[in-house]
């Protein structure tokens, strides 16, 4: 259930993000405008499909001159306003803790998570797709930015795979 906290934080919610922070499950939290997410740690069937697609991905995001990195980081410029995909394809030349962009973002479906309130963002910082991943459907939606917004594509434009191939290559959760 979501909860907006007006004003300043009470003491409490300081001390659950003190706790958070301390414990590591901090990591996966994203601020939008403001406001603080904090999301829950993924499940094993996240982490299965997360490590199969750091495999199918990996050589072909470097054959095709790219950086991948199946593991969270941050899109956006500072803490007031990023999103944490589940990995990503990167472009030479990336670094740091801030990225203003991917070439590709991947994000892989949790019970009531956010993807899909997350393209506005990723098209303003101009990700050309999104790769998206539902364990629980067994569906891979792969997006291309188009005019500022994602269309479905048959194929990746940025390296050498569609989402009819990648979803016949993983091994889905039963």
């Amino acid at each position: 259930m979501p909860t907006l906290v007006l004003g300043p934080p009470p003491p409490e919610l300081d001390a659950l993000l003190e706790r958070r922070r301390k414990a590591g499950v901090d990591h996966l939290d994203e601020v939008w405008q403001g406001v603080h997410h904090m999301v829950p740690g993924p499940s094993f069937e996240h982490a299965h499909i997360a490590q199969q697609l750091g495999e199918l991905l990996g050589p072909l995001a470097r054959a095709a001159g790219l950086v991948p990195t199946m593991h969270e980081f941050n899109i956006g410029e500072d803490e007031h306003d990023f999103r944490v995909p589940d990995g990503g394809l990167h472009r030479p030349g990336a670094a740091g803790l801030w990225h203003a962009t991917a070439a590709m973002v991947v994000e892989i479906r949790s019970p009531g998570d956010e993807t899909w309130h997350k393209l506005p963002f990723y098209a303003a910082h101009h990700v050309d797709e999104v790769l998206i991943i539902d364990p629980a459907e067994q569906t891979v939606t792969w997006l291309g930015l188009r005019d500022n917004e994602y269309q479905p594509i048959g194929h990746s434009a940025l390296i050498e795979l569609g989402p009819t191939e990648l979803a016949a290559q993983l091994n889905w959760p039963s």
